[in-house]
């Protein structure tokens, strides 16, 4: 049995939330995309790549397929919206299939974190710092801090298809494991070691787990939307 919560927030110094989740058990299927763009574009550009996935994945698509599809999709509807600025957005996705296999995807700096008595953080940001990292210019504590922390270098409608490598991960979701998927506005205030501290807790629920990661999240400074989910197998 897998249990999961999920919660968006605009956080506490944007209008507009353009973050945007999905998670169905039956489908096993959930994601978080984080949309970006002038105007209302980043929240047309994540409800588009939500929608896009899930009808991929409900034809047979793999995640990774779906996600390409996604893209396209996107700056098809930017091309029309036709705007100086196009509209894109990040995404994590993970399948869980009915043997408890999964296979986690994304594009841009939402994360996907991996529970086995020990927080794992699975993807790895397409961001302009994380590049700094993997070439031994910044720490990862150097780079919380860094003026173009929030530049990703890759994202839904605005990398062009073929250039876009979607990032997989595949595994096991055994019992006692878990998966959080979030957005930059998590991440942002709340660092590895409180998200983990607040994942280890066994005896709450997984919604009341999501509602502590984003409460610290806004107690942090709230600076951008944020966004959780979490999925666990008893």
């Amino acid at each position: 049995m897998i249990e999961f919560g999920h919660l968006s927030h605009v956080g506490l110094r944007r209008e507009l939330n353009e973050d945007t989740y999905y998670g169905d058990a039956e489908l096993g299927l959930w994601l978080v995309a984080d949309g970006m763009g002038g105007h209302d574009s980043g929240e047309v550009a994540s409800a588009l790549a939500r929608d896009a996935i899930v009808r991929e994945v409900r034809a047979g698509k793999s995640l990774a397929e779906a996600i390409l599809r996604a893209n396209e999709e996107i700056i098809r509807q930017s091309k029309r919206r036709n705007e100086s600025m196009p509209m894109g957005t990040t995404v994590v996705a993970v399948r869980v299939a009915s043997n408890h296999r999964f296979e986690l995807a994304w594009v841009g700096d939402s994360r996907a974190y991996l529970w086995n008595g020990k927080l794992q953080q699975v993807s790895s940001d397409h961001s302009y710092v994380q590049e700094l990292i993997d070439q031994g210019q910044l720490t990862p504590e150097q780079a919380r801090s860094h003026p173009y922390r929030n530049v990703v270098t890759k994202a839904l409608g605005v990398t062009e298809p073929d250039k876009l490598n979607v990032e997989t991960v595949a595994g096991e979701l055994r019992p006692g494991m878990a998966i959080l998927l979030c957005s930059d506005g998590l991440t942002e205030e709340v660092d590895d070691g409180m998200i983990a501290k607040a994942v280890a807790q066994k005896d709450i629920s997984a919604q009341e787990c999501v509602d502590h990661l984003i409460a610290a999240a806004l107690d942090g400074g709230g600076s951008d939307n944020v966004t959780a989910v979490l999925l666990r197998r008893a």
